[in-house]
């Protein structure tokens, strides 16, 4: 079965898969290897940890492709890929979704911020026109190959015009020929009821460690009818707090002595990478002479 008719079956069920983020290729392998069927390329988590930068519109359409080609060449999972706002208008947004295909995609995420867009968890968000995003939407349906790409199209109108245009923006969304709908940031577990109850096709929420929605589990995400749980940057977080303790105690020890039980022994990070398999190319390709 191809990645992307593999995941419009996965989120058909409604059945509020968990979906961990990766930045890169290795922690892609641990989703994996770790029995999730699925996988989300964030862009925020590409922003954060190959440029060092905040979510804020900084990655370009290439970056964010040759992240997805590298993922893709690692796992065998469905890849949903984040592509912010399409990096600029319905014609970008042609190029956006045919790169994205090529590169691995089996779903597209995009969104009706104003470009330069934000984390969705940020203040200060601004939204484009309704009729814009529809027509973006449209361009993203065509650009497609493949039927069975996802468009998964999200508004980030709750924080800026309220819950009811947003969700109104999902039937607009729908009509335009969108495959997912995606409300970012509702504040309540009313108000995650209500996206999951009145908007007809599968939805993905978003749990954001520290952010603005509440997290009932998936259990209770399930019952609501959403069809994915983004965990975004649950990885990255870890990471980069790991990282902080690891290091930290080696400048202020000089050894990692004490902090050896927070590392992955290297036998651990060769099998994550694959190593045997690499090895047994150079046995079959090794010159005899």
């Amino acid at each position: 079965m191809r990645a992307t008719t593999s995941l419009k079956h996965i989120l058909a069920r409604r059945q509020a898969v968990s979906v961990p983020g990766a930045a890169n290729a290795m922690f892609a392998r641990v989703i994996e290897d770790l029995g999730f069927e699925l996988v989300y390329v964030t862009g925020a988590g590409i922003a954060n940890m190959h440029l060092g930068a905040p979510d804020i519109g900084l990655t370009t359409v290439t970056e964010v492709a040759a992240a997805v080609g590298a993922i893709a060449d690692a796992v065998a999972l469905p890849l949903v890929v984040d592509a912010d706002t399409g990096f600029g208008n319905a014609v970008n947004m042609v190029r956006t979704v045919r790169l994205l295909e090529r590169a691995g995609a089996a779903g597209i995420q995009i969104e009706d911020q104003v470009f330069p867009k934000k984390c969705g968890h940020f203040a200060g968000k601004d939204v484009i026109s309704q009729e814009e995003m529809v027509g973006k939407i449209k361009a993203a349906v065509d650009a497609r190959h493949d039927g069975d790409l996802q468009i998964i199209a999200r508004t980030d109108a709750r924080a800026v015009e309220g819950i009811d245009r947003a969700i109104a923006r999902g039937h607009a969304f729908i009509e335009a020929g969108a495959d997912v709908t995606f409300v970012e940031a509702p504040v309540s577990i009313d108000e995650l009821a209500r996206i999951g109850r009145e908007l007809p096709v599968p939805q993905i929420a978003n749990i954001v460690f520290g952010g603005k929605t509440p997290d009932p589990g998936r259990a209770q995400l399930a019952e609501m009818g959403f069809a994915g749980v983004l965990y975004a940057n649950a990885a990255l977080q870890a990471a980069l707090k790991a990282a902080y303790d690891v290091l930290g105690a080696l400048k202020s020890e000089g050894s990692l002595a004490s902090v050896t039980d927070r590392l992955a022994s290297f036998e651990e990070r060769q099998r994550t990478v694959d190593k045997g398999r690499w090895d047994d190319f150079e046995k079959r390709y090794r010159s005899r002479s």
